[in-house]
């Protein structure tokens, strides 16, 4: 039996908008369904340019604009319009006694504060111009009192909302709806303002964080668990604009995968290839093309790699794609972009998530939960080379200098303790969130095996002792890069020289937990 829907018609409506985008054709429709519209300054201006009628609010309140328009609707016959509750009888009284009519309706979008201070060079005096005072207030007015007015603070939401007022007005289900978009937009431009007063320190004393639930998950960390991913409104994230061209609903466990994986492969310049399994690298590759980089990278560990999460960073093709595939069962694949065989290799095997998205963002915070709270903290990006001081006899050579390189920046990317074995632009051993760190080395070179000798690893934070060392070069490992500072430092060089390792120092740890 299908519910029956109590609309409410709405027979008067107050439009005061910064962005004008939609607005004209959203009042004509309101108006041919019988709606009468106040509106105020520039709107009211935009609505008569159309050649709409509409009635200032100024001719309501009897007060003209004020102060540069800063005041124009705080007046109680604008506020007694939006919070009468016509229930009461007093209230009843009061506009009676006022000479108040009411709203049923309500548009408002506020100032575009968050333009303005993204503006390249604005001054705080223009900032603060365009903090909106009466916009929030008869947002707020209008949401507290939704179950009679309805409130609108997106252009998005004209077209739903003019197909109600068109069918007969506004049900209580959409009316609250809106109201909680309205509080919703509230707090995030307060907490933008929030956010400028505190700019400067990369971690301010106070820090709001609205959030939008962007998607369902098929469910968190185990099948017992619901989850949804949530991005900040401010947030241009890469997941929450990726396209899944295919597959089943990602989890919550694909998401943090896939986020190691696609921040790791940009990290590298040239075509570069990742295989996670629960975010550590099972394999990373460089090479001249995305095909080879991704052989290279499953070849690291292939056992690991099963059922792991691939990126790469450049568009996939046929070639990758079929080598993908030939490799073994994978959960998701992330690129930048795919081609139209790629596409049809990939759709044989229905159950591989493919997402296509743009680029991480630099430069947001990691925020990690705790009981009750968050630690947050800026994220780490110093697995360039900065600092580097070769601090044994040998000095690495141009071959080994390069590999150097990557696998630093691959084990900036792996869980601590983290050792990661590499050669030609390529791990081919991963120790990783081991306890020790001599046990981080020796599952490091137990997985290269015998191409270990004539490699080169990289430590994530220094040596304690100089066992770790010895368990590399007993492998063949021929140099080393760490960040230093272990009080036994000088016993970590001198196995090095006993080893004839060439050893840089970075003076940077990347701990990852």
């Amino acid at each position: 039996m299908e519910r029956l829907v109590s609309r409410v018609p709405v027979r008067r409506a107050l439009i005061s908008v910064s962005d004008k985008s939609g607005l004209t054709t959203f009042a004509s429709r309101l108006i041919a369904a019988g709606v009468d519209l106040v509106s105020s300054g520039g709107t009211a201006a935009a609505i008569m340019a159309a050649g709409l009628p509409v009635t200032a609010v100024e001719s309501i309140t009897g007060a003209p604009e004020m102060f540069g328009g800063r005041v124009k609707t705080l007046h109680p016959k604008i506020h007694g319009g939006i919070l009468a509750d016509t229930r009461q009888s007093d209230h009843l009284a009061d506009l009676a006694a006022h000479g108040i009519e009411t709203f049923d309706l309500v548009v408002v979008n506020l100032y575009p504060f968050e333009a303005a201070i993204a503006a390249s060079g604005v001054t705080s005096a223009e900032a603060i111009e365009n903090i909106d005072i009466g916009g929030p207030a008869m947002i707020r007015a209008a949401a507290k009192n939704h179950e009679r007015v309805g409130v609108v603070v997106d252009p998005r939401q004209y077209d739903e909302v003019s197909r109600a007022v068109e069918q007969g007005g506004l049900d209580a289900d959409l009316k609250e709806h809106l109201a909680r978009e309205a509080f919703f937009r509230t707090a995030a431009y307060d907490a933008a303002i929030v956010g400028w007063m505190g700019r400067g320190p990369t971690l301010p004393e106070l820090l709001v964080v609205p959030l939008r639930k962007r998607l369902d998950l098929r469910y968190g960390e185990n099948p017992h668990q619901e989850g949804a991913a949530y991005s900040s409104v401010d947030a241009d994230a890469w997941w929450a604009d990726a396209e899944q061209l295919q597959g089943k609903q990602m989890s919550f466990n694909n998401y943090l995968d896939t986020e190691a994986a696609w921040r790791l492969v940009h990290e590298f310049d040239k075509p570069a290839a990742a295989v996670i399994k629960h975010s550590n690298p099972a394999g990373v590759a460089v090479a001249a093309a995305p095909a080879d980089a991704f052989a290279a990278a499953w070849d690291c560990d292939p056992v690991s790699a099963f059922g792991g999460v691939i990126a790469l960073n450049r568009a996939l093709d046929s070639e990758t794609a079929s080598r993908i595939v030939a490799a073994g069962f994978v959960e998701v694949i992330a690129a930048p972009g795919i081609d139209d065989e790629a596409t049809g290799l990939l759709a044989d095997k229905p159950n591989i998530r493919v997402l296509v998205a743009g680029p991480p963002q630099a430069d947001d915070l990691d925020f990690r939960g705790i009981e009750g709270g968050f630690v947050i903290q800026e994220r780490d990006h110093g697995s360039g080379r900065n600092v580097w001081k070769v601090v044994t006899d040998r000095a690495p050579s141009k071959s080994e200098a390069e590999d150097l390189a990557f696998a630093w920046k691959v084990a900036a990317h792996t869980k601590s303790n983290a050792i990661v074995v590499a050669k030609d632009g390529a791990a081919i051993g991963v120790g990783a969130g081991d306890q020790s760190r001599v046990g981080a080395a020796e599952r490091a070179v137990s997985r290269a095996g015998s191409r270990a000798r004539g490699a080169v690893a990289a430590s994530d934070a220094f040596f304690p002792f100089r066992d770790g060392i010895d368990a590399l070069a007993a492998a063949g490992i021929t140099a080393i890069v760490e960040p230093g500072g272990s009080i036994r430092d000088n016993e970590v060089i001198a196995a090095a020289d006993d080893h004839g390792i060439a050893m840089v120092f970075t003076e940077t740890r990347h701990f990852l937990h």
